[in-house]
């Protein structure tokens, strides 16, 4: 088998910078349609340039979705998931400019991830150019909505990815370029308490306080936490009442979870639904659910990191590493289906989500490489 030496990819590293800027300066904030649809006309051009068939997705309340396919169908073949949203809203770019320093780009999107899509677009280009094109179907999909759940998305992901005998997405790697081959289950919960409304001054007495009902229930959400199962609860926002001199009556709680099994999710799913009010004259409402599956290290997933591992080294000389995250990605809708996925395919980098989110670009040119090496040589 022939692959691309990394030396290749290093003469691109200009061009990958100069794409990933191109990228950037399209603000694609989740919630905004309009802004999400012009990148994504963008990346279409550039996958029709590389001669594949454009199939849109389209969506009425998120940006379509949209992918390049290369092949009759994508049965047996190679899916690649980018996403095109980041959580920045229009008009980030006047406060937070893109720019180099110190061997980073940094920007709004840099790292989550404006950089893979500019990886994954060189990858495809270079592999055409050389000839080393896989005989299988290759898909790259280019969601909308990851950053906000993909409610809007997971349905194409998952069609596309029970057809593939690879999925590889491309969110960032972990410190020191590891691949993501755990992720925990992500999900979320509202605690919703009813009181009865009274002057806390002339009428406390018969007053029920709902704030004070919904600290019961913070307190034992928060202690659902299992550190050595993997499970995290947070309740992260709270609100509830009008004014300092009326006893509330009604409070609200928005809770994140996280398991790394779904035998955790069970369990918290029947705390949920078997939750009683503490204070009489009080109700307790909790809804939600998961939204995202685990990703487990599992027998399927241990087999596809050693095959990819073994790839890397033959081909490249790169040895891979692995790691778990507490993050989800569009990689949990895969692994529950058992497709083999790798994640953490992207650039290095760090401070996503934040005003120091940057890529290294001296990483670029290695991670590209390996993503090419996949693509042709699974």
């Amino acid at each position: 088998m022939t692959y691309l030496p990394i030396s290749d990819f290093e003469q691109e590293t200009g061009a990958m910078v100069a794409l990933t800027k191109q990228l950037m300066a399209i603000e694609s904030p989740s919630t905004d349609k309009a802004a999400v649809d012009r990148l994504g006309v963008f990346v279409a051009e550039h996958l029709r340039q590389l001669g594949a068939a454009v199939i849109w997705d389209e969506q009425t309340q998120a940006g379509n979705n949209l992918y390049g396919r290369w092949g009759a169908s994508g049965a047996g073949g190679i899916l690649i998931m980018c996403h095109m949203d980041t959580v920045y809203d229009l008009g980030a770019l006047a406060r937070q400019p893109i720019r180099e320093a110190e061997g980073k780009l940094l920007g709004p999107g840099a790292i989550d991830m404006k950089a893979s899509i500019a990886m994954t677009l060189t990858a495809l280009r270079l592999l055409k150019q050389n000839r080393l094109w896989p005989d299988r179907p290759v898909t790259a999909l280019f969601t909308s909505d990851e950053e906000i759940g993909s409610a809007h998305s997971r349905a194409v992901i998952e069609r596309l990815a029970k057809e593939a005998a690879l999925v590889l997405c491309m969110e960032p790697c972990l410190a020191g370029g590891a691949l993501k081959t755990a992720r925990k289950g992500i999900g979320e919960m509202t605690i919703v308490t009813r009181g009865r409304a009274t002057h806390a001054g002339a009428d406390h007495e018969n007053g029920r306080n709902a704030i004070a009902e919904l600290a019961h229930h913070v307190l034992a959400a928060q202690a659902l936490t299992n550190y050595e199962l993997g499970t995290t609860v947070n309740v992260g926002v709270i609100s509830g009442g009008t004014r300092s001199n009326v006893v509330p009556d009604e409070a609200r709680a928005e809770v994140d979870f996280r398991v790394a099994a779904r035998e955790e999710e069970a369990r918290l799913m029947e705390w949920m639904r078997t939750r009683q009010p503490v204070i009489a004259g009080c109700s307790v409402e909790i809804t939600g659910g998961l939204n995202r599956p685990p990703m487990p290290r599992d027998a399927t997933m241990q087999a596809t990191f050693e095959r990819a591992k073994m790839i890397a080294k033959t081909a490249l000389g790169v040895e891979l590493t692995e790691g778990s995250t507490g993050g989800g990605s569009d990689a949990n809708f895969v692994a529950p289906l058992g497709v083999p996925v790798l994640d953490g395919l992207g650039a290095a980098g760090n401070g996503a989500h934040s005003e120091r989110e940057h890529i290294l670009i001296d990483s670029l040119a290695e991670r590209t490489a390996v993503l090419a090496a996949l693509i042709c040589g699974w």
